[in-house]
């Protein structure tokens, strides 16, 4: 015969209502220890910024991390700052933290801490929103739904019935901006279903439509029409209004000049360019401050040098969190009248700083052989330390001659 089935103990009441009790105590739980795993985590990430941070200026890299032997880690433009004060005194640079010597040969970059602090989260400035770092400047720049809107110029070349087709780009251009202003002002969102989920409404940013006369109110687009209906500028003075428009005028034409001029420059019949190679020197006084120089070069049947100072007008450049180059353009030879000389200065083949466009002008003579003391015209003024760490200093200096 077959044997009967063991009966399972059944629980007594107390069993079952202490199970209950621990069922319901679990929900608190859970929850506590959630928030506890997010404090720590929050912790971590503090914790994280203030290991990797810049030994210099004590906040996170943005982008290349070096270390010294050490591993005192340094951000990129501190370490550059460095190396370029210790060009400018004429000494090795040494780590501010335990003064072992480094140079661009002697320090390494940290990868493994680069990319720890890719990972690290930070804030949108539009949206407030916390992104990796290696993705905020994407999400800023193309997916930030609060960031200020950008329309793309529209380059049109009409080398054929330019008459006509001008006329016919400038209606195009003008429907264009139309559209382009009615999108700008009115960002609508449809209204969500009922049962539809919660969706953030996303607020798109944009101007007073009296910029041009000087409002400088920026906000929502849903605020525009309220701070456009008690905008003070419409009701200012009609000479107020005319200056701000030919401020606005004159700043639209010296931005146009500069491309206006290099290209007038391009007709000249006398034009050449010399890749320069700005050596390092010291001066005699008992300062010793750096300068650099360029050895003779010809152009238009002359002898030209170069000389360039760091901060000329201070004594101690070292002094300074900001450095400037300032440059002289030489002429060697004795000219038979004077030269009337115009110049661009580029980036050249084996340049690190790209320089940002301006045509410059001076009459070489007897009297005035020497172009008055002028900055370097970087795009960015940071590179300046960054070449102050190179052995020598390239560019490319396109010269005009204009003829009588």
């Amino acid at each position: 015969m077959a044997e009967a089935p063991v009966s399972e103990p059944v629980p007594s009441s107390s069993e079952i209502a202490a199970e209950c009790d621990a069922k319901e105590d679990e929900g608190p739980l859970l929850k506590k220890r959630k928030i506890a795993d997010k404090e720590t985590t929050e912790k971590l990430e503090h914790r994280l910024g203030g290991i990797l941070c810049c030994t210099v200026c004590l906040d996170l890299p943005p982008a290349a991390v070096f270390q010294c032997s050490n591993g005192h880690l340094m951000c990129a433009p501190c370490f550059n700052h460095l190396l370029a004060d210790a060009r400018l005194r004429d000494e090795s640079a040494t780590c501010p933290n335990c003064r072992v010597d480094i140079s661009k040969t002697l320090a390494s970059r940290n990868l493994a801490v680069e990319k720890t602090v890719s990972e690290l989260p930070s804030e949108c400035k539009y949206c407030t929103q916390m992104f990796p770092r290696h993705s905020l400047q994407h999400h800023e720049e193309k997916t930030c739904e609060d960031r200020d809107y950008k329309f793309a110029q529209i380059v049109v070349s009409a080398p054929v019935r330019r008459r006509y087709l001008d006329s016919l780009v400038r209606i195009a251009a003008g429907l264009y901006a139309l559209c382009a202003g009615a999108l700008r002002r009115a960002y609508l969102v449809s209204a969500p279903a009922p049962h539809a989920p919660a969706r953030r409404a996303f607020r798109r940013l944009t101007g007073c439509r009296y910029e041009c006369i000087g409002c400088p109110w920026r906000g929502p687009a849903h605020e525009a029409d309220a701070h456009e209906a008690a905008c003070a500028h419409p009701r200012k003075p009609a000479a107020d209004v005319v200056d701000v428009l030919a401020e606005r005028e004159r700043r639209l034409k010296d931005h146009n000049a500069v491309y206006s001029q290099v290209l007038d420059l391009l007709s000249y019949e006398k034009i050449t360019f010399n890749d320069l190679q700005l050596k390092p020197y010291r001066t005699e006084e008992y300062v010793h401050k750096l300068y650099y120089e360029t050895s003779r070069f010809s152009a238009f049947g002359h002898q030209w040098v170069v000389k360039a100072f760091v901060n000329k007008n201070q004594r101690d450049p070292t002094q300074s969190s900001e450095r400037e180059i300032t440059y002289q353009i030489i002429l060697k030879s004795k000219p038979a009248s004077a030269l009337q000389l115009q110049w661009v200065w580029l980036r050249g083949p084996y340049g690190e700083a790209a320089c940002a466009p301006r045509a410059l002008a001076h009459a070489f003579s007897d009297d005035a052989p020497d172009s008055p003391p002028l900055p370097l015209p970087l795009a960015d003024p940071a590179d300046a330390n960054r070449l102050l760490l190179n052995k020598a200093i390239q560019f490319r200096l396109i010269m005009f001659l204009a003829m009588k």
